[in-house]
């Protein structure tokens, strides 16, 4: 439609012609977001499909407190941040691991 159709036309038409143009707009933007909504449905990845990480066994203990460990990760732990103030190496807190090769050669002198 021409602007100078627009022009001739009358006052009520005009109206017209805009609720008109409001309904139309409105089946087609809730088209368009029913399209969009649907492609984003199909993009979203699962939560469950990340990749699984190990769990990360701790690597320091709480002498005071054996329930609080830090695996060596991220920030370092009040009590921890306390005793190295305190003079003590980070390293007097290590856990000790035992080798699953001495494990098993500890159960084989037991006679398991």
């Amino acid at each position: 439609m021409r602007r100078t159709e627009l022009k001739r036309m009358s006052s009520d038409r005009l109206w017209t012609l805009r609720v008109e143009l409001a309904g139309v707009l409105r089946q087609k933007i809730l088209s368009m977001k029913a399209q969009l909504e649907d492609r984003l449905r199909k993009l979203r990845v699962p939560a469950s499909a990340h990749r699984p990480y190990p769990e990360i066994q701790p690597k320091y203990r709480n002498p005071d407190q054996p329930s609080e460990t830090w695996a060596g990760r991220g920030k370092k732990p009040r009590w921890l941040v306390a005793q190295l103030r305190l003079g003590k190496r980070i390293e007097d807190f290590r856990i000790k691991v035992r080798k699953k090769s001495r494990i098993a050669d500890g159960l084989a002198r037991v006679g398991r």
